[in-house]
């Protein structure tokens, strides 16, 4: 065996085990388990989860954990049986609205790569026969989900672990994490510590307190969810082995009710209920020796108030349950986030300190994987920027903001949620400099990352009556219209002619300084940052193998000065930890990385007269000579110190605008009036979106992720051809001499009409082939645009066909980009 980090696990449940169990199989044996119940019967979430798997997921990486969760139970058997039933899962519509959604999830199941089909209500009856005749509109049928026996598969992963030198310790609670220079060294017990080089916290909804110990806020709450089993039902079941079952898993979203068999009888979990936050201060206390089936600290008592309205529904969805009673239910202990995904990766505060949290049974075994090579290999082969514990920005780690948003995910995790569709509450946690004139121009505000931000403005209205017939956009359907306004059209428009004024503030700002700021940069990036002062680089970030990190722009402000635009909190954290790295090493080498976001406002002037705009308030020198694409100097507006940088998202001419947050209404005021005369507006989101994908311009984490290299996902000019040494430079170099796989594709739909949202699947030759990750209305070219990885052998002019809520819709592959190819208007 392989010598290996000594590596604790807190937490022996479903996610732990299997963890234990993927670091075997990988080579590591110095693990030990920690659990602070007993190892037969945990008593945590795991203990009492009923184990329905679903597969579809809107998020790819959920759905692929899933379907390996799905194939390990598989192939976990004893006595010739499995750890899985693949008695497949059916999802009910009982209304129009669900029905659609379902043909939406289709296309997720498509687009991922699981065998679905949508069925009519005949058949829906036909695999449950339990179902009231003409009580569905149809179903959403996999035949590959189905049951987990989670508890007995602990017990066999326990086993084939313990076999490879796995230790596992039942009946020890964990006191705290020992630390040392920033790094864990070990896990404290009453009977001492355990060393460790490695700390992953497996705990489930104990997983905040065990963060505490290292005094990191986990964006966790503990909820309690309702399951009950009814008494037997004549008639039914006797085939079934005892607690068994052969009938699908049912979901009846519409009434936020779930169904499986457990033999003759019937479990029902539902959601309909009032959010029930605990306090685990509150737990029961149950011993070792007392922990049962029945009693365990995460099964709470049964609040049958709360229940008889699902009751109710139930016995309507299944007349069978009528002549039947609830024999018994429980309030279990789930985790929930603020926004419904797991809480992944290493800690920002210690390095050694992991986590693996919020993790439900569904993708228990697929989310291991996910971490074992993390560990072992220094990432996941499976991309996780959905998922790292890092990504929430530090008001969304508030114990009020974690409460009332996963509250609202638990009232919520069956509604039909549009993809645009913001949280009602709480909002307004972020705004920008800006945000009094926006609110007097009619701003309608969608939220991200707890930004408010423009998507456009109804003070724009009248500009529809001017607009010419050739930037009039078709009417959208229902679920493409939906937080879209026509008025973007006109936003559009006045941009690409006259002159836009674009909130930018909410991308994220970093400053990195110091001695060794350089070295970071070029050690980390693909791009070459070692230019004079006052350049600005478009570059990537890559992983080991290759893979797409992130996407940053470095502007060189001084020789030990950069401002970084960023994508979220992960490369914060990331940048950080390699800092210190890097200090570590070589003391000389120290770098300053701040987050100067909140601190700071970017206004994004551009269109075609924004160099007259700027004539009007500033006598800085701001001609193409002067300050050409991808250059910044320091200029002042009206008295005001700014930092211009040449660049533009949407395609045109102009600058991105930065000074203090101070100073933010002042130089929003001065570009406003100097641009009254010239036709200037304020424009938002929804025609930025449209104008950037115009122009090609890819947004990481949609377009492509760490899943996707440079040149796959048309980003090879943003490597250096003469740079050596980056992290990820080898393996890339490898990857570029692989015949190409897939591609990154522009297409536009030839109906003229059809505005897709995103990840619909994408046929060839009539087979699904691909996916769909961007998409909008080209206002500048009359067509609707979508983005979408294809195989490499499919070429411009091609024709494709995109499904869109059951229907195919036809698309050519056209070359890219779209608007203004040569880069005149840019460059002008």
């Amino acid at each position: 065996m392989n010598a290996s980090p000594r590596v604790v696990i807190i937490g022996a449940g479903i996610v732990g085990a299997n963890l234990a169990d993927e670091l075997a199989t990988r080579g590591w044996s110095n693990i030990t388990v920690l659990e602070q119940g007993p190892l037969h019967l945990a008593g945590g979430s795991t203990s009492h989860a009923p184990g329905l798997v679903f597969q579809t997921n809107p998020s790819k990486t959920m759905t692929d954990f899933a379907r390996y969760t799905v194939d390990k139970l598989l192939s976990l058997r004893e006595g010739g049986a499995s750890c899985f039933n693949q008695v497949g899962g059916l999802e009910l519509a009982t209304t129009g609205a669900r029905l659609g959604e379902l043909k939406r999830r289709l296309g997720f199941a498509t687009s991922w790569g699981i065998e679905a089909r949508l069925i009519d209500p005949d058949e829906c009856e036909k695999h449950y026969p339990l179902l009231k005749p003409d009580a569905v509109l149809g179903g959403l049928y996999v035949p590959t989900d189905g049951l987990a026996s989670a508890a007995r598969a602990v017990q066999l992963l326990i086993s084939r672990a313990s076999e490879a030198g796995v230790t596992f310790i039942g009946s020890t609670p964990v006191t705290g994490v020992a630390q040392s220079n920033g790094r864990v060294t070990g896990v404290e017990t009453a009977d001492g510590v355990v060393p460790a080089d490695i700390v992953v916290t497996c705990a489930g909804f104990w997983g905040r307190e065990v963060g505490k110990m290292v005094g990191m806020k986990l964006p966790l709450l503990p909820l309690a969810h309702q399951y009950v089993r009814t008494t037997p039902l004549p008639g039914h079941g006797a085939q079934n082995e005892p607690g068994g079952a052969r009938l699908p898993i049912l979901r009846h979203q519409d009434k936020d009710l779930y169904y499986r068999e457990h033999g003759d009888r019937i479990g029902i979990g539902s959601y309909a209920h009032r959010p029930m936050p605990v306090d685990l201060d509150t737990l029961p206390r149950v011993g070792a020796e007392e922990m049962s089936e029945h009693r365990m600290p995460s099964r709470l008592d049964f609040t049958e108030a709360d229940f008889l309205p699902s009751w109710k529904d139930s016995q309507e969805l299944l007349p069978a349950l009528q002549g039947a009673q609830i024999d018994e239910g429980f309030n279990g202990i789930f985790s929930f986030t603020p926004d419904g995904g797991p809480l992944l990766g290493e800690s920002a505060e210690v390095d050694g300190f992991y986590v693996a949290e919020a993790v439900w049974v569904t993708h228990s075994a697929g989310v291991a994987k996910a971490m074992a090579e993390l560990l072992v290999e220094g990432q996941s082969r499976t991309d996780l920027h959905g998922c790292e514990v890092t990504r929430f920005e530090k008001v969304q780690t508030s114990d009020a903001y974690v409460s009332e948003t996963s509250q609202q995910n638990f009232v919520e995790i069956y509604d039909v949620l549009h993809p645009l569709q913001p949280r009602e509450s709480p909002r307004g946690l972020r705004v920008s400099p800006f945000i009094s004139r926006q609110r007097e121009l009619g701003a309608y505000f969608l939220e991200s990352a707890a930004w408010e931000r423009p998507h456009w403005f109804e003070a724009n209205r009248p500009l529809l009556a001017e607009l010419p017939e050739e930037w009039q956009a078709p009417p959208r359907s229902a679920w493409a219209g939906m937080f879209h306004s026509e008025i973007s059209a006109a936003e559009a428009w006045r941009t690409r002619t006259a002159v836009g004024l674009f909130d930018m503030t909410p991308l994220k700002r970093l400053e990195v300084s110091g001695p060794g700021a350089l070295a970071l940069l070029q050690r980390l990036s693909t791009g070459n940052i070692a230019k004079k002062p006052g350049a600005v680089t478009y570059t990537l970030l890559l992983n080991d193998d290759g893979g797409i990190r992130s996407d940053v722009t470095v502007a060189r402000l001084g020789e030990e000065s950069f401002q970084l635009g960023v994508n979220s909190n992960v490369d914060l954290e990331y940048l950080r930890r390699e800092a210190r790295q890097q200090a570590a090493a070589e003391p000389g080498a120290w770098v300053h990385i701040a987050d100067i976001t909140g601190a700071t406002c970017c206004i994004g002037l551009w269109g075609p007269l924004a160099r007259t705009v700027m004539a009007k308030v500033s006598d800085d020198d701001v001609s193409n000579e002067a300050l050409r694409y991808f250059r910044a100097k320091e200029v002042s507006i009206g008295g005001i110190p700014v930092t211009a940088m040449r660049l533009s998202y949407v395609g045109e001419l102009g600058w991105e605008l930065y000074t203090t947050a101070e100073h933010g209404l002042r130089l929003w005021d001065l570009l406003f009036e100097a641009g009254q005369e010239h036709g200037i507006i304020a424009a938002g989101r929804g025609a930025f979106n449209a104008m950037r994908l115009e122009k090609g311009y890819r947004l990481w984490g949609a377009d492509m992720t760490s899943e996707h290299s440079p040149y796959e996902a048309g980003l090879g000019f943003s490597v250096s051809k003469d740079k050596e040494g980056y992290r990820g430079a080898g393996a890339l170099a490898s990857r570029r001499e692989e015949p190409a796989v897939r591609a990154l594709r522009c297409l536009t739909v030839d109906d003229g009409v059809s505005v897709v949202m995103g990840k619909e699947p994408v046929y060839v030759n009539g087979e699904a082939a691909g996916y769909v990750t961007s998409a909008a209305y080209g206002y500048s070219i009359g067509r609707p645009i979508a983005y979408a990885w294809l195989p490499a052998a499919v070429a411009e002019g091609d024709s494709v066909e995109i499904e869109y809520f059951g229907e195919r819709v036809r698309a050519t592959v056209a070359a890219e980009p779209l608007f203004d190819p040569a880069m005149e208007r840019l460059r002008g």
